[in-house]
C-alpha cells in the first residue's frame, strides 16, 4: 500500500466523472473512502461506477482493496475525513455555500481540496471560517489515469501535506506560485483551442484535420517533454538562445495573427458539424473507452503505475 501516514480516510463530494474518479484512485490505494452525492441517482450509481474504474487501474498496479461507502449526507462522508476531495458543478454560488458547509462539519486537521477548474480559490472560501485548510487540487480529466494535479493553497504546510498525499497516488503535482482563472493546463488548453477554432472559422482546415495537426505532430513531443524544450531542441545546437535570436521575430509574427474567437450561434454550429462529422457516429462512451485504452498503453510505456 502506498498511503501517506497522515491521511487514511478519504471524504469525496459529488460524484460526477472526477468524484468517481477521485474514489476509485483512493481505493485501489487502501485507503478508507465516504462518498457523498446530492442526487439519489447518483449515489446509486456510483459503486458500479468506481468498480469499472478501479478494474482500468488495476491493469496498471494491483489494487490495495481499499473500502468504498457511500453515506446520505454530507455531514457523515465528512465527519473524520483526513482529506476532502470536492468535485461539484463549477459554479461560484454553489462552490461557496458547499466549501461553507463542509468547513462546519469536518474535523480542525482536516485538509479540504477543491478540483475546481477556473474558479479562484479566494472566492471560493468566502464564507469559510479556517480559510487556509482549503486547497485548490486540479486533477486532468480523466483523473484516475492522469497523472498531473495542479496544487494552489494560502498555506505552504497544508499544501506540502496534500502534496505528499497525491504523490502517494502516483500523480505528478505542480505548484501555482499564485492563483489565476484556470491554473496553468486549462489556460494552456484554452489558448490552444482558441486558434484551433479561429483555423476552423477562417477556413484553413475542417475539424479533423486540425485534430490530426495535433495528434501526429506537436502533441507527440509534448508527451516527452512539453512545449519549452522542445522550442530548446528547435533551435539545434544552440538551443532556446539561438532559437530566440534567430527564430524569435518569426515567432512574434505568426502571435500577431493569431485569432481571439468569440463562440457566436454561427461558430458553436460549425463546430458541432465537424465535431459530430470526425466523431463518425461513435458515442461519447465509444470515445471515452477508445481514449482511456490509449492513455493505460501511454502510462505502461512511460512506466507510470497510477
Amino acid at each position: 500500500m502506498t498511503t501517506t501516514r497522515d491521511i487514511g480516510r478519504v471524504a469525496v463530494i459529488g460524484s460526477g466523472l472526477i468524484g468517481a474518479s477521485w474514489a476509485a484512485l483512493a481505493c485501489s490505494h487502501g485507503l478508507s473512502v465516504a462518498a457523498y452525492d446530492p442526487s439519489p441517482q447518483r449515489r446509486a450509481e456510483l459503486g458500479d461506477v468506481v468498480a469499472r474504474l478501479r478494474g482500468q487501474l488495476s491493469t496498471l498496479r494491483p489494487d490495495d482493496h481499499g473500502r468504498l461507502t457511500i453515506v446520505d449526507t454530507l455531514a457523515e462522508a465528512v465527519d473524520s475525513a483526513d482529506i476532502i476531495l470536492e468535485s461539484a458543478p463549477e459554479r461560484l454560488d454553489l462552490k461557496i455555500s458547499l466549501l461553507a458547509e463542509i468547513d462546519r462539519h469536518c474535523a480542525a486537521s482536516a485538509i479540504v481540496a477543491t478540483s475546481t477548474s477556473s474558479l479562484l480559490l479566494s472566492d471560493m472560501t468566502a464564507a469559510c471560517g479556517n480559510r487556509a485548510r482549503f486547497i485548490v487540487a486540479h486533477p486532468f480529466n480523466p483523473p484516475h489515469l492522469m497523472p498531473l494535479v495542479e496544487l494552489f493553497g494560502i498555506d505552504q504546510g497544508i499544501v506540502e501535506r496534500a502534496e505528499r498525499f497525491f504523490q502517494s497516488l502516483g500523480k505528478h503535482t505542480i505548484r501555482l506560485k499564485r492563483e489565476v482563472p484556470g491554473h496553468i493546463a486549462n489556460r494552456l488548453g484554452a489558448a490552444l483551442w482558441q486558434e484551433a477554432v479561429h483555423l476552423l472559422a477562417e477556413g484553413v482546415a475542417d475539424v479533423a484535420d486540425i485534430d490530426a495537426a495535433l495528434i501526429h505532430g506537436p502533441a507527440m513531443r509534448w508527451a516527452v517533454q512539453g512545449t519549452h524544450l522542445t522550442y530548446h531542441l528547435g533551435g539545434g545546437q544552440g538551443g532556446i538562445r539561438h532559437y530566440l535570436d534567430h527564430l524569435g521575430p518569426s515567432q512574434e509574427k505568426r502571435w500577431e495573427t493569431l485569432g481571439r474567437m468569440r463562440l457566436t450561434p454561427e461558430i458553436k454550429q460549425l463546430l458541432i458539424d465537424g465535431i459530430e462529422a470526425e466523431a463518425a457516429g461513435r458515442s461519447v462512451a465509444d470515445l471515452e473507452a477508445e481514449r482511456d485504452r490509449f492513455l493505460i498503453d501511454l502510462l505502461k510505456l512511460r512506466g507510470h503505475t497510477a
